[in-house]
């Protein structure tokens, strides 16, 4: 898959959302592979020949080297398009604060979600662990993670899935938090990674209840 290949410097609002869709294509994309994995219980790392030097009598062999190779170019692709969008949007941020190439008085230039509606909630971060480096707190209502959010969350192991592909890479997460009486909007860059802890996050997510509305 190749990656857009617009100049940085020339970067658009319309360009960025476009380099947005493309990193939900392939971050769903990948989260299919993931799929292909664990239908034959395997992860990314576990060999697939036997004691004996055999290929695995329990895996699709080919199946399973063809999505590997697969993720990882993926994956290579979503770092890129990654970095692409981070300094699109510091282009953009500074031509607003020059008032060059946009109105001063156009939205901030960065996706902005307009589904709403919470997913679920957090109930517990670690300390040291990368939900706490990346800024996650407890009570925390996530509204989007990565391509998850209201419109497609069907269960937490829709985040699972996003989780799992995105070991390494960054993820967007949006979440609701209560500040001063009110309710802010918050947008969080989290990393899954092993760490000393268990999981990838360390943190825990639970379904949204009745008091975890949106407050508009």
């Amino acid at each position: 898959m190749e990656v857009m290949a617009d100049d940085d410097a020339n970067m658009t609002r319309e360009s960025l959302l476009k380099l947005h869709e493309e990193k939900e294509k392939i971050e769903n994309e990948i989260i299919q592979l993931n799929s292909v994995l664990s239908s034959n219980n395997i992860g990314m790392t576990e060999p697939l020949i036997d004691a004996q030097g055999y290929p695995r009598s329990d895996v699709d062999v080919y199946q399973v080297r063809h999505a590997r190779h697969k993720i990882i170019c993926l994956q290579n692709d979503h770092r890129a398009l990654m970095q692409r969008i981070e300094h699109g949007l510091h282009h953009l941020h500074a031509q607003q604060r020059e008032g060059i190439g946009m109105d001063i008085e156009s939205p901030e230039p960065r996706v902005e979600v307009v589904e709403m509606t919470p997913i679920v909630r957090v109930n517990l971060v670690t300390p040291n662990s990368p939900a706490s480096d990346a800024g996650v707190m407890e009570d925390d209502v996530i509204v989007q993670f990565g391509s998850v959010n209201a419109d497609n969350f069907r269960s937490l192991q829709d985040i699972g899935n996003v989780v799992r592909a995105s070991v390494g890479m960054p993820v967007e997460v949006i979440v609701l938090r209560k500040w001063l009486g009110t309710q802010k909007k918050v947008k969080l860059t989290l990393t899954p990674r092993k760490w000393d802890g268990q999981g990838l996050l360390g943190c825990n997510i639970v379904p949204v209840s009745s008091g975890d509305s949106v407050e508009r």
